[in-house]
């Protein structure tokens, strides 16, 4: 009777067991994924995981997470087509939070948002860790925008180039209050760019002093117990921004702006800055002073430099070496000739010149013709022969793919009457 009853059971087991939908298991085992293939399931299990890697590497921290995070990944479905790509529901269940992110997969999946509403999930569970009980109804604290923007922009490897370039231009006169105070998701792409420079300025703020990480840290996990003046808590936690905050703030705002980059120009950008550098502009008489003449290397070079055209030159000559270091590399020895030349102007030296010069622009013209049929067999090969594409003639072919579509007739009996009634107006009017 025991073994009839005991083989009842594991049956029964076995069959709940096979109804329970696929799923996986992150390494940690935070993350569980249902849905989706997988080799789907699997590649967000790895995004999961470096995304709370990447954090835990900047807080210096070790994963001691308590609550698993449920990740949903769907399908998307043509009649419904409001769905949000990515989800993130968070609820109380009275013995803490439960943390369910909803994806949706589709041709147009979104790694970048994916990776935010991750980190969103995680920071969640850090912020709650340690709150077992939950009143329900409470009002769970959001973790702030700039920590998500601010983290994910700190991530090694990433490109920071757009956010420095961003703040350079933007003005730096807004105080730390207003920063704190706006709302990513209502802000313009504009908008939101300077908020992740913001960000990136107040996440290394805090980190940059003494024990900032470990403070980050329990900044975080105190978020649950944080009070409406954002300001006031992070001076509770970081003491180092108790006296002249505004100031700190500031001056980090501003050597992140002078932070230099030494990404190379393109093709274009390094044709526009040497056309820029070599022509110069010059007075040419003491009548016409304070009217400086735009000149050539060549018109140059068929007479005695005055003192204001060694100098321009030698500025010209300057910006010429600095431009060898970033220009495209096809552009590099033309405009380290170009240089050569000028510091031939300064020391009075002109003989032959003008030969060079022309040869030189000889040599621009070639490269810029040749540049422009590469662009343009490279566009071809991307439209028409690739297999993956980057993305950057999707919306034009998606155009011309709908231009030859022709729209879908209705054939409710009003809609028959006018297409009719469309047809004979347009038979008499060829008759």
């Amino acid at each position: 009777m025991r073994r009839a009853a005991t083989f009842i059971l594991l049956v029964f087991a076995c069959h709940q067991l096979r109804a329970l939908p696929e799923h996986s298991v992150s390494p940690s085992r935070q993350f569980v994924i249902y849905g989706a293939a997988a080799t789907l399931r699997g590649a967000i299990s790895e995004l999961a995981e470096q995304t709370k890697t990447n954090l835990l590497a900047l807080l210096r921290q070790r994963d001691g997470w308590k609550t698993a995070i449920v990740i949903n990944l769907q399908t998307q479905q043509a009649n419904l087509p409001e769905i949000p790509p990515a989800s993130l529901r968070v609820s109380q269940t009275g013995f803490g939070v439960k943390l369910q992110l909803d994806l949706t997969v589709g041709q147009n999946f979104d790694g970048s948002l994916v990776e935010r509403q991750l980190l969103r999930a995680i920071l969640f569970e850090m912020i709650y860790r340690d709150d077992g009980e939950l009143a329900p109804g409470a009002r769970l604290v959001e973790p702030p925008d700039w920590l998500l923007e601010g983290a994910l922009a700190l991530t090694p490897g990433r490109e920071r180039e757009a956010l420095v370039e961003a703040l350079s231009t933007a003005d730096k006169g807004k105080s730390l209050q207003e920063f704190l105070g706006q709302r990513f998701d209502l802000l313009d792409s504009a908008g939101r760019m300077l908020y992740r420079a913001y960000s990136v300025a107040l996440v290394q703020l805090l980190l940059d002093e003494g024990g900032g990480r470990g403070r980050l840290a329990r900044y975080i996990s105190n978020l649950s117990h944080g009070s409406n003046d954002r300001v006031a808590d992070l001076k509770a936690c970081f003491p180092q921004l108790r006296d002249d905050v505004e100031k700190k703030w500031r001056s980090k705002v501003a050597r992140l702006s002078e932070h230099q980059t030494y990404q190379l120009l393109s093709f274009a950008e390094s044709e526009q800055r040497l056309d820029e550098l070599i022509q110069i502009k010059i007075s040419d008489g003491s009548r016409n002073r304070g009217r400086p003449k735009p000149a050539n290397l060549s018109e140059l070079s068929r007479s005695k430099l005055s003192a204001e055209g060694k100098a321009a030159v030698n500025h010209m000559s300057q910006g010429l070496l600095l431009l060898v270091g970033t220009a495209h590399p096809v552009l590099r020895p033309v405009a380290r000739e170009y240089q050569q030349i000028a510091a031939l102007l300064i020391r009075g030296k002109r003989r032959g010149i003008a030969k060079r010069v022309s040869h030189l622009d000889g040599i621009r013209k070639e490269l810029a013709a040749r540049m422009g049929d590469i662009d343009d067999y490279m566009n071809w090969f991307e439209a028409t022969q690739m297999e993956n594409q980057s993305g950057a003639f999707s919306d034009y072919l998606k155009a011309a793919n709908q231009s030859q579509v022709s729209a879908q007739r209705r054939r409710d009996p009003l809609s028959v009457y006018l297409d009719a009634l469309e047809d004979q107006i347009e038979t008499s009017e060829l008759e």
